[in-house]
């Protein structure tokens, strides 16, 4: 059999990628396929292991023979061991007829058993005899047969602790992972990531007769740092969701965040430009210290003009440059009551009563436009939509 490289492999196949650790998974997969070896493919729910049986069984003697994958975990316990050995008439309640299992009707191919840490003990005991003998029996009946079938299983959770608790036979797992693959989880495959939206992206536009969808650099950064529990099925259900309900063809950050379920918004630095200065707040309270400051600056200027009418009479307690004043300015031990009233208003508000303040104030100033609001505050929309919800300020 001619040699096959992994990029004709990701050509046929299908796959979007140039991470070293998926190029390896696929390496391992193209030299193990020539042999009858068992393989066990792991990985996190949505990384793609069910492509790798196919890989295996595409590339191996027995590529004319059946392929057949079995999901374990979607077939109920009480009916796993007719599906995969099949039944004799009347070996139970509804059992109309003889029926063959999966390993007998993929003689000479493959079967790919997904999820195959959800089997339950006794079907794991069957499946230990075909892995070391070829033999099987049906439910219900008691003559031996033969098949001559190259397994191959898949599982999202770890079986070795599995083994430890005692929920899979420890000589089953050794006889399944003869050959081991790890299908690398999509937060670690860098710049993948941004190779499969646009992938995604292209499909959709495509299928949907629309102009693709373009990630802005904030957003091309918050899709490489968010940590896609879903991986690579998460990625195509939020490019998929972008593509049909977004009006405009340029993604940001800020509209991306609507997508991502799972962030945590205080994770990713928002970027806001303003005419002098590109300020980067890293949480809320950074954000909420910004406004803390300008309201006291806002304070300061309210003491001054107060000061300015009341013809220098009111004192300043502000730290201001010696400079600033050509006469020095007299201490005065007993504040006056515009002093008193400023200062107490100031010791008694709260962190949560100065921030609603602002955000009141700034959505009367913009007529209740939350974009407008949010930049004039100097926050995300979607911190300023639920900080709005948070303080009923609908």
């Amino acid at each position: 059999m001619a040699k096959v490289d992994v990029q004709q492999v990701k050509q046929r196949f299908g796959i979007i990628g140039n991470n070293a650790g998926l190029n390896r998974a696929i390496d391992v997969a193209l030299q193990v396929a020539s042999t009858d070896l068992s393989v066990l493919i792991t990985g996190e729910s949505g990384v793609g292991k069910e492509t790798f049986p196919q890989i295996i069984h595409q590339n191996s003697p027995r590529k004319h023979g059946q392929y057949i994958a079995v999901n374990c975990g979607a077939i109920p316990e009480g009916t796993i061991d007719s599906e995969l050995f099949g039944h004799e008439k009347g070996s139970f309640t509804g059992a109309l007829s003889d029926r063959k299992g999966y390993f007998e009707v993929a003689d000479g191919g493959t079967i790919f058993l997904d999820e195959v840490g959800e089997l339950p003990i006794p079907t794991q005991a069957r499946l230990l005899r075909v892995l070391e003998t070829g033999e099987f029996i049906r439910v219900g009946s008691s003559k031996v047969q033969k098949t001559n079938v190259r397994i191959v299983a898949a599982t999202n959770v770890n079986l070795t602790q599995a083994v430890s608790e005692g929920k899979f036979r420890e000589d089953l797992f050794y006889r399944l992972s003869t050959v081991p693959i790890q299908v690398p989880p999509l937060r670690e495959r860098g710049e993948d990531i941004i190779l499969l939206f646009r992938k995604f992206a292209s499909d959709c536009a495509e299928k949907y007769r629309m102009p693709a969808v373009h990630l802005e650099e904030d957003a091309r950064q918050m899709l490489l740092s968010y940590r896609w529990p879903g991986n690579v099925r998460e990625l195509k259900n939020v490019t998929e969701r972008i593509s049909v309900i977004e009006e405009s063809r340029d993604i940001t950050a800020a509209t991306l965040q609507f997508y991502l379920p799972d962030i945590n918004i205080e994770k990713y630095p928002v970027l806001v430009k303003s005419d002098s200065e590109q300020k980067v707040f890293n949480n809320e309270r950074e954000i909420l210290y910004q406004v803390l400051f300008d309201l006291k600056k806002d304070v300061t200027d309210l003491k001054k003009l107060v000061h300015d009418i009341m013809g220098g009479k009111m004192p300043i307690n502000v730290t201001e440059p010696a400079e600033s004043y050509p006469h020095p300015i007299p201490a005065v031990h007993s504040p006056s009551p515009i002093q008193e009233a400023v200062d107490v208003e100031e010791e008694t508000m709260s962190l949560e009563e100065v921030e609603k303040e602002m955000i009141r104030k700034a959505l009367e100033k913009h007529n209740g436009r939350r974009k407008n609001a949010a930049a004039d505050l100097k926050i995300s929309e979607r911190t300023l939509y639920r900080k709005i919800k948070e303080y009923n300020l609908e």
